[in-house]
């Protein structure tokens, strides 16, 4: 009960969040030496990175979840949109996961004005092209579950160039993995682990990339709470809550992080800034 009295004198910290919104690619890259799991450890403190990744899915159903996702209540700070590589599917030999170019764009271009209704600017969204196709080494895992062929990278490319232009159309940035991945003539096949889903090479390129893009629209945040240095001994309540015993604040605080109420004045500059 005392825990409770006493904790209820400081304001309620509410993390800011990056979600990351996709198909398997996004849903694996939590997993050891994922891009996912790279940006929740630079973040951290600072934003809660969450994944919302679905295997399999597409943008015609993506577009359906979305409103589920992200409210009006819950802006984030980032939202990344990676969807194409099921979309891109062809249509003859995989049609439950395949989605027609044009309704591709208009999916995306649908879920980027959705995320502007519940207050997420255009400029705090990252649409993010599907890699390139091995196409050699995807034909192995198709026939190994007794398929032909599903997919080709040059049909990857033609909605990874829809994505961006969706990009272009409304202000977002773009992260166009399938342009990137395949510069100078390189060997993109050690990007993937198996011709379509990231490799932890891939993960490293795929992170390197998209961090420019996530810092400069976070970098206003401050980092949460203070440094364990910093907290008074004397009197952790000021430190941790913005007010000592019975509401007495000291007169003399410790130097270095500020104390929690002060933190929390500078993360709502920070987010009405946005």
């Amino acid at each position: 009960m005392a825990l409770r009295v006493r904790a209820a004198g400081g304001s309620r910290l509410l993390w800011p969040r990056v979600l990351l919104f996709g198909d398997s690619i996004t849903q694996f890259s939590f997993q050891q030496g994922g891009w996912g799991a790279a940006l929740a450890d630079r973040l951290v403190r600072k934003c809660d990175v969450v994944n919302r990744g679905f295997s399999g899915y597409n943008t015609r159903w993506a577009k359906i979840i979305l409103p589920r996702l992200v409210g009006n209540e819950d802006s984030p700070e980032v939202v990344t949109i990676f969807f194409g590589a099921n979309d891109s599917s062809l249509r003859d030999e995989n049609p439950q996961q395949h989605v027609p170019l044009e309704e591709f764009e208009a999916n995306l271009s649908s879920m980027v004005r959705y995320l502007r209704s519940v207050g997420v600017a255009e400029s705090r969204v990252v649409l993010v092209t599907p890699p390139p196709l091995c196409e050699a080494a995807w034909e192995q895992q198709c026939l190994a579950q007794g398929h032909r062929l599903n997919r080709r990278n040059s049909v990857a490319g033609e909605y990874a160039r829809a994505c961006a232009q969706v990009a272009r159309d409304y202000g977002t940035e773009v992260l166009d993995l399938w342009t990137s991945m395949q510069e100078d003539n390189q060997d993109f096949s050690t990007y993937l682990s198996d011709g379509l889903h990231l490799s932890p090479k891939g993960s490293d390129f795929m992170f390197s990339h998209l961090w420019p893009l996530v810092e400069k629209k976070v970098s206003a945040l401050p980092l949460l709470l203070p440094d364990w240095k910093d907290v008074a001994v004397a009197d952790p309540e000021w430190s941790l809550l913005g007010q000592g015993e019975g509401g007495r604040v000291p007169t003399a605080p410790s130097a270095g992080c500020p104390p929690a109420g002060a933190q929390a004045e500078e993360m709502d500059r920070a987010l009405s800034s946005r």
